[in-house]
């Protein structure tokens, strides 16, 4: 980008406006760097770097009862959760560009409605009502519980991303599937919701993401996902910070692979549309 095309964005800072800018710039770098240096002494001093508190991790027990089982938890009531959230949302995104008031006014309550309340709420209410009336096996309540919350929140989100994508194509292409005779419900299905799915296909992926990392929610009602296995282990090992840290660690590379896949995903779908 040239200064000139920079002026139009934004005003070009003079020399004491950069001068103030590289001053703060190094200011922060050295807050930064000198908070970095004081939280690793204090865990140095608190013996978080020796290596029997890592080592632990090199034992396949440890893996076998904490970690791969939080983790299949974890992932189980994401994948669920996601299948069911789509379900919801192309339901709710349907329902909000249909030609019934009633239906349409039901469909964006809801959508207001569910993403204005926090996940954490939804699993709560849902623990305590599946429990309660015992709708599912006791032993099943809290996946139950963390599903429902995350399916009901993203599923709302997702029905706005797809209205979204509805509203954005041309309007041409309901005209022309009415004037070839279908039906409005054939519009959408056949036509429409095919194009808005593909167009919204990254942030429905960001979307996914969310739900991935919301799943960890879930150990507040006693749901057995990889946060709550690592304090278990933390509390088994002694190794609160290495404990953290491995957590931290997985839960990052599965994020980053989701991540991936939603840029993988965008730029086969720019590449469809030029070919």
């Amino acid at each position: 980008m040239s200064a000139a095309q920079a002026g139009l964005l934004y005003d070009i800072p003079g020399p004491r406006a950069r001068a103030r800018i590289a001053i703060l710039t190094w200011v922060f770098v050295a807050a930064l760097v000198g908070a970095g240096v004081w939280v690793w002494r204090a865990l140095a001093v608190n013996g978080q770097f020796e290596a029997a508190k890592w080592t632990p991790f090199l034992d396949h027990r440890l893996w076998a009862t904490y970690l791969l089982p939080g983790l299949l938890g974890t992932l189980l009531s994401a994948a669920i959760s996601i299948v069911v959230a789509l379900l919801v949302g192309t339901a709710l995104a349907v329902g909000m560009i249909s030609d019934r008031r009633l239906v349409r006014t039901a469909a964006t309550v809801a959508v207001e409605a569910f993403r204005s309340v926090p996940v954490l709420i939804l699993m709560i209410f849902a623990y305590q009502l599946f429990s309660r009336y015992a709708v599912f096996p006791s032993t099943q309540v809290p996946l139950a519980a963390v599903v429902f919350g995350l399916s009901v929140y993203n599923g709302a989100l997702i029905g706005e991303i797809l209205r979204a994508g509805l509203a954005a194509l041309p309007k041409g292409q309901s005209e022309a599937a009415v004037a070839v005779g279908l039906t409005k419900g054939q519009t959408v299905r056949l036509i429409l919701l095919p194009q808005a799915v593909a167009a919204m296909l990254p942030a429905l992926i960001s979307q996914m993401v969310v739900v991935l990392k919301d799943a960890a929610l879930g150990y507040q009602i006693g749901y057995i996902e990889l946060i709550r296995s690592g304090q278990q282990a933390a509390s088994f090992y002694r190794n609160f910070f290495a404990s953290l840290v491995v957590v931290a660690v997985i839960m990052i590379a599965i994020n980053m692979a989701l991540t991936r896949l939603a840029t993988w995903a965008e730029r086969r779908l720019r590449e469809k549309k030029r070919s």
